[in-house]
């Protein structure tokens, strides 16, 4: 089944005074349970691309298909509530909230889609055990390395179960060390049938998905 189905996407950022077309007519589907890696040179439009799928931009032209339902004509309530449930997001710069514990960041998309306390606490245990990371729960961010920090934002994009898991440089502020164990633990969620899509500049970690697509100047190239 297909999770993404997009078809001649266009994206245009017109200011007035300049005109930027992203992406020129991008077909792309992900069936469920592949991992595919999205590369490409700066400014080929793999960021645009990202955001179009995760429903946090919509396309100038062409139809996208997120399971089956057209995202063209979800209401914000429901597109909301997709990015929640169905996407689960994991960026560069780890976005997590300095302030609070590892098992608290993780727990923050089920305390927002209404999970009961103790279901939250058992889900957020299981997935600490996951990634490897159950002795650092109760660590903040800032005493938590960087691959340790990427670690705990997979985790809270697993959270809630979601159809499809967006990864947008994933290992782009990590030593190569440490994002090659990122990588492999991206390998081992792809095992158990999950549904996967990485955005990378680095081709070593590219070639360890199931497919690579090529963008280059808002096409796809390969």
């Amino acid at each position: 089944m297909d999770v993404i189905h997009m078809e001649g996407i266009r994206k245009v950022y017109d200011t007035g005074k300049v005109r930027v077309e992203a992406l020129k007519g991008v077909d792309l589907t992900v069936e469920q349970g592949e991992m595919v890696a999205i590369v490409g040179p700066s400014g080929s439009g793999k960021s645009t691309l990202m955001n179009l799928v995760g429903c946090l931009d919509t396309p100038s032209e062409g139809s996208y298909t997120l399971r089956g339902e057209a995202v063209a004509g979800l209401t914000r309530e429901r597109l909301a509530d997709v990015r929640n449930r169905r996407i689960g997001f994991v960026f560069q710069s780890f976005h997590l909230l300095p302030q609070i514990s590892a098992f608290e960041n993780i727990e923050l998309p089920l305390l927002f889609g209404g999970v009961p306390r103790k279901k939250r606490r058992e889900r957020v245990t299981e997935l600490l055990d996951k990634v490897g990371l159950s002795d650092r729960a109760e660590h903040k961010p800032t005493e938590l390395s960087g691959g340790q920090m990427q670690r705990v934002a997979i985790a809270r994009a697993l959270a809630m179960e979601p159809d499809i898991l967006l990864a947008d440089e994933p290992t782009g502020n990590l030593d190569s060390t440490s994002g090659g164990d990122v990588m492999s633990l991206f390998e081992e969620l792809w095992k158990t049938g999950r549904t996967i899509l990485v955005i990378t500049h680095d081709h070593a970690l590219a070639r360890r998905a199931g497919r690579t697509v090529t963008l280059h100047d808002g096409r796809i190239v390969h």
